[in-house]
């Protein structure tokens, strides 16, 4: 006779019961909870501060351009480009002297100041630590801040005078001599972020430190210090207070550097001051052209900015 194995039903597990909270456990979850809730609270209202900072900053500018765009668009044409400056009472007209005299100044600027300035902030970069770097330190962040119009009348003391007139040259001399320091303080700073290392490899490879600072450390930094030479060319393209101490300005078609000349921010000048309609409108349309001079170097420069970091991460 077999019998049947008896099955017995399994126990239950014990229930493991969570202790309750004490009082002081639940006031630090509470304080938790409010924190973290004063916290997003804050996050967010930060957040939208920066966002209304942001577009406050950018808000001038646009307005600006808005401005401009309904004054001036209006009479750009190819004759604002290719014509001579009519006379009062004539339709028409153009800023072309305007436009070269600009392209000209800009360009003995950029001989003056660009060599000069990158050279002072290789130096600088190089001999960082000596009384001389020191003191030309100094000095351009004094003429940073320097105004315009101070320049201009050094320039027409030391310049116009001598040479017994208005000129391009003194034109020239005046923007290069602002574009120096900025120049110079931002090439100092490119050539600082270059590694060390770069300068002890092609020390170790027997290149001269003049070799080295000029093949190696210079063409490494040369992106970033493209960046800043256009900012300064971008600063000194829309001066005005220099130009009427030293170019004076030409309605005539003038292209020699011994003679005054003009530039778009002093026929802009001339022309908003006068109480004629047309020539107001001309002056807005060459406040918007120089705006888009303006607007395009510093397009260019924010492309260099690019390439500099894209060489950076390789």
């Amino acid at each position: 006779m077999t019998t049947t194995p008896s099955t017995a039903s399994p126990t239950p597990p014990a229930v493991r019961r969570t202790p309750r909270p004490t009082r002081t456990q639940r006031a630090a979850a509470e304080r938790t909870v409010r924190t973290l809730r004063r916290r997003r609270l804050t996050n967010r209202v930060m957040v939208g501060v920066m966002y209304l900072a942001a577009l406050l900053a950018i808000l001038p500018l646009i307005l600006i351009l808005f401005h401009l765009v309904r004054e001036g668009a209006s009479s750009i044409s190819l004759d604002f480009f290719t014509r001579m400056p009519a006379p009062v009472g004539e339709p028409g007209g153009g800023m072309a002297n305007a436009i070269v005299g600009t392209l000209i100044l800009v360009g003995l600027a950029s001989a003056i100041g660009l060599p000069v300035g990158i050279g002072a902030g290789l130096y600088l970069a190089e001999h960082r630590g000596s009384r001389l770097a020191l003191v030309t330190r100094f000095l351009s962040d004094v003429l940073n801040g320097l105004p315009s119009i101070v320049m201009g009348i050094f320039a027409w003391q030391f310049l116009v005078l001598p040479m017994g007139g208005f000129s391009a040259y003194s034109a020239g001399v005046a923007l290069g001599a602002m574009m120096i320091p900025l120049v110079t303080r931002s090439t100092e700073e490119m050539i600082r972020l270059v590694p060390v290392s770069l300068r002890e490899a092609a020390l170790a490879l027997g290149f001269s430190r003049a070799r080295t600072s000029l093949t190696i450390v210079l063409r490494t930094a040369l992106p970033g210090i493209v960046t800043g030479s256009l900012v300064a060319v971008a600063r000194i393209a829309g001066e005005t207070a220099p130009l009427l101490f030293t170019a004076f300005g030409n309605q005539f078609w003038s292209i020699s550097l011994n003679e005054p000349i003009d530039a778009l921010p002093l026929r802009i000048f001339y022309y908003a001051t006068s109480p004629y309609d047309q020539w107001r409108e001309l002056a807005w349309a060459g406040a918007l052209v120089l705006i888009g001079i303006v607007f395009t170097i510093s397009i260019i420069a924010r492309y260099a900015t690019g390439a500099r970091h894209g060489l950076g991460g390789d």
